[in-house]
């Protein structure tokens, strides 16, 4: 390949201005509406390995739409096989609701699995929206197995990851079951549960009070 590659090792700042793409249209976060991305089952050769592309953050999908249009229209099938936007789901939990969406892992980078040689790195190279490869000096260096199956393992996780929006230490209102409208300190998080626990002062002594994380609220 061409010595006059230029790859990088930092992604693009998150605050430049779209319009510098004009063939890029921003996507926000991945919303609950948005169907999880399927990949169909795809014989790959031996040859080939996975690769990290940098993107603007927040173009992602639009950059894996273009990529795959560029795959088809130009006839790569036998040399870039999957584009991947890690996500993973999340329920964040706000004003005693539950809300699903899913998340990127990595904003502002892509996996893609390839052949890599001269005309396969031109290709996803130019696609619209990409900045660069992880790389180190005129070579993009490809992800080992072991880190490309953790992260799809993690996109595959039926398990959600719980996102709130009070810490430990922090106040809350508890806002159902017996110690409703009482006023407690979280003293911990248990995530993996969807449990919290609560210190309430009660008959002038803290009480600690596991409850769910939809039965307190910020005060």
């Amino acid at each position: 390949m061409s010595s006059s590659r230029e790859t990088t090792s930092q992604p693009e700042p998150a605050a430049q201005d779209p319009s510098e793409e004009p063939n890029v249209e921003p996507v926000g976060a991945v919303e609950a509406s948005e169907p999880e991305e399927t990949q169909p089952e795809i014989e790959v050769p031996e040859g080939a390995e996975w690769y990290v592309v940098h993107s603007y953050s927040g173009y992602e999908n639009k950059v894996r739409q273009n990529l795959e249009q560029r795959i088809e229209s130009m006839g790569m099938h036998a040399k870039i096989f999957r584009v991947v936007v890690p996500t993973e789901e999340e329920v964040e939990i706000r004003d005693g609701k539950k809300r699903s969406s899913r998340k990127r892992v990595f904003p502002g980078y892509i996996l893609v699995q390839m052949i890599l040689d001269e005309e396969s790195w031109y290709v996803v190279r130019n696609t619209p929206g990409v900045t660069g490869f992880v790389g180190s000096g005129t070579a993009p260096i490809p992800l080992r197995e072991d880190e490309v199956d953790k992260i799809l393992k993690r996109m595959e996780e039926e398990t959600p990851r719980i996102r709130v929006n009070f810490r430990i230490g922090e106040p809350v209102r508890i806002v159902e079951g017996p110690f409703a409208d009482f006023v407690g300190v979280v003293d911990e998080i248990f995530a993996e549960r969807g449990k919290v626990r609560v210190l309430v002062s009660f008959f002038g002594r803290e009480t600690p009070v596991e409850m769910d994380f939809l039965q307190v609220d910020k005060t």
